[in-house]
């Protein structure tokens, strides 16, 4: 087990501290690493059981090689333009650029992606795009990455610290790893700067402060907030909720995606990847909606394939916006779901059919995804054609962070502004940031953004933590990081003595199934000011809980409530975001706002918290712009769009080629900078 903060040895190392050990957080301590800067990572549960691990269809990266085309600068272009325009183009450039060597990079690592008959790496489908841009290993990529960068910290870990003269510091390796602790708060000094973290040991609930030179949140998204959704039980955004409560700015929380296709549960919703419409798959409804014959029984011609008949050029591709905004539709205002004779009507449900293919290539590609309907739905999904509905799956906004633009149009590497959120000190990366995405992420985009952020985040730690003029370990006092820790104990030791009526698991029901019915796929102003009023009650009756389990070790129920505290603050960021924004992009419609309003909405919406009297009536100020600082360096940004690289226009889908002549303008301006490095 690591050494104790502040403990034996732990002053000899100035260390950065990284919060999550998924796909972000693990490339951000690599990178941290090869920059020679130690690293305590701390997880929420065993590293391998990250959330990242549970993704399926695939990695995104321009390779090209099917010969159709497809280039980074046509990535770009369909990223911002899935996204409705709302993501800063300059980091989607880059991701776009950098997605090919990080494809490359993954695969000498040893991941297993599928290959084609000659041996190259096979890409395949997703939606949003006309090209075959991502590489998957089967329908378990997520997992295949998660171990691969997982191998690679664990030998960093084997390795000794180095001082800068080379000399081995004994017993102190270059990556500690604190498994099983959650989250409570970063420790900021009188000047406002992150210099460590507050953290719980989930097995023997004692609370520490570690010092670290910068913290990264590499955390994941909120899913959870709306219960039923395609998240790991862990993904409660508390993490970001606790140091939005702290004074980091919560940037477009409203915008929550909706995946089309998952398998309806009563516990949870289990996903179907998009990568089964990649590889072939067909969304269909019976034409008939008294339809009571089993879906391998209902012939070609009493089928509506709705999405491939309104949207020809993309067919079951399109955006998962679109998609899921169109299943919604056939089952709620059309009442065109699959009908059940047992009950007697239509239910929340559409066909996913794949039963038109060979079985032995879904079983080579599609394995994974197929195992978990047949186990948790209890048919053959070779032979029967599946059941699925929409589903809460991802959070494009999260806390906000800066960038760097180069001369290129790109980043910076190693500006320490890169990931920086307006905390000094402070940095995000992978779901719980907000950048790369904008308004709808494209599916396949969600590991290399990951990835691509902690490539950004890691160097761009290395230079803040090098240029300090002031450690946090050994030249900021303890009495701030005792201080700190005090805070979480006494705040705990609370938790542990509320005997109040209320359950704090009924509560996290009531405000998962308000978020789930009225703040997802369609949204209304009247019905989100009660949403929004609901969350405020569930906020009053939750300090009124009573504690299930006051057990000194291991104890589940106490850090739930703790948990729920933060739920019902990032809910209310998601609901009055959504309040606010009178307009329709991407994954956020509004029925009674239909069309997209770039002259008052192109912008980001920035959250900072307010806490009243006691710490209760929590409320929200949203600012125009950000002032923070470096090093004593005054930075500023503003809500304004980057729209430098892509020029915004409507987004349409019913005909083939969302990527526009801007792309092909900038292949051409490739071409013509490689004609004149030949001619030089």
């Amino acid at each position: 087990m690591p050494a104790k903060p502040n403990g034996k040895g732990s002053e000899k190392v100035r260390r950065v501290i990284v919060v999550g050990g998924g796909l972000a957080g693990l490339m951000t301590v690599i990178k941290l690493c090869e920059a020679g800067v130690p690293v305590d990572l701390f997880s929420l549960v065993p590293v391998k059981r990250s959330h990242s691990v549970c993704a399926q269809g695939g990695i995104n990266a321009s390779v090209n090689t099917k010969g159709e085309g497809d280039s980074p600068a046509v990535h770009l272009e369909e990223t911002v333009y899935g996204g409705d325009f709302l993501a800063n183009q300059p980091p989607v450039k880059g991701m776009a650029d950098a997605a090919p060597g990080i494809v490359f990079m993954l695969d000498r690592m040893g991941v297993p992606f599928n290959r084609t008959a000659e041996g190259l790496l096979d890409f395949r489908r997703f939606g949003g795009t006309l090209f075959h841009r991502t590489a998957f290993a089967g329908a378990t990529t997520g997992q295949q990455l998660l171990y691969a960068l997982d191998e690679q910290v664990r030998r960093y870990e084997t390795l000794d610290v180095e001082d800068s003269k080379g000399s081995v510091i004994r017993g102190e390796k270059m990556v500690r790893k604190f498994e099983l602790w959650d989250f409570l708060s970063i420790v900021r000094d009188d000047d406002g700067v992150a210099r460590g973290i507050v953290a719980q040991d989930l097995k023997s609930m004692e609370i520490e402060a570690f010092s670290g030179e910068a913290v990264c949140l590499a955390t994941g998204g909120c899913g959870i907030v709306f219960g039923r959704s395609t998240n790991s039980v862990i993904n409660t955004g508390t993490a970001a909720a606790a140091v939005y409560r702290q004074g980091a700015c919560y940037a477009n929380g409203e915008f929550i995606q909706v995946h089309p296709t998952a398998i309806p549960g009563a516990d949870k919703l289990r996903l179907i990847s998009e990568s089964a419409r990649g590889e072939g798959g067909r969304v269909w409804v019976p034409r008939d909606p008294r339809d009571a014959r089993k879906g391998r029984e209902i012939p070609e011609k009493d089928r509506e394939y709705f999405l491939e008949e309104k949207y020809p050029g993309y067919g079951n591709l399109v955006p998962r916006d679109i998609a899921a905004r169109e299943l919604f539709k056939k089952c709620f205002h059309e009442k065109r779901g699959v009908y059940d004779p047992k009950t007697k009507k239509n239910e929340n449900e559409v066909y996913l059919d794949l039963t038109h293919m060979p079985e032995e290539m879904l079983r080579k590609k599609l394995a994974g995804i197929l195992e978990i309907y047949e186990k948790f739905v209890g048919e053959d999904p070779y032979t029967n054609p599946m059941r699925v509905f929409p589903a809460v799956h991802y959070s494009m906004g999260g806390l906000w962070v800066d960038f760097e633009r180069s001369h290129s149009g790109s980043l910076v590497i190693g500006s320490p502004r890169n990931q920086a959120t307006n905390i000094e000190g402070l940095y995000a990366c992978g779901e719980c940031d907000y950048q790369y995405h904008g308004a709808n992420r494209l599916g396949a985009n969600s590991l290399l953004s990951c990835i691509y952020g902690g490539m950004a985040a890691g160097p761009a730690i290395a230079t803040y933590v090098k240029n300090m003029r002031k450690a946090s370990t050994g030249d900021t006092s303890k009495s701030v990081f005792e201080a700190a820790r005090k805070r979480e104990e006494d705040h705990y030791k609370s938790i542990l003595d509320m005997e109040g009526d209320e359950n704090p698991y009924v509560l996290h029901q009531e405000l998962a199934e308000t978020m789930l019915r009225d703040c997802t796929i369609e949204r209304d102003n009247g019905v989100l000011d009660k949403v929004i009023e609901k969350i405020d009650d569930i906020e009053l009756r939750a300090r009124k809980c009573g504690v299930t389990d006051q057990a000194t070790h291991a104890n589940q129920g106490a850090p739930f409530i703790r948990h729920l505290f933060n739920m019902v603050v990032i809910a209310r960021v998601i609901a009055q975001g959504a309040r606010n924004r009178d307009e329709s992009r991407g994954a956020h419609f509004k029925p009674a706002f239909e069309k997209r309003d770039d002259k008052n909405w192109l912008r980001t919406t920035l959250a900072m918290h307010e806490a009243g009297e006691g710490n209760q009536n929590n409320s929200i100020k949203y600012v125009r712009g950000i002032d923070y600082s470096i090093h004593g360096a005054p930075m500023h940004a503003s809500d304004a769009v980057d729209v430098s690289l892509v020029t915004p226009r409507v987004r349409k889908y019913e005909t083939a080629g969302a990527a526009s002549e801007t792309a092909k303008k900038s292949d051409d301006h490739e071409d013509e900078k490689s004609e004149n490095r030949a001619e030089a």
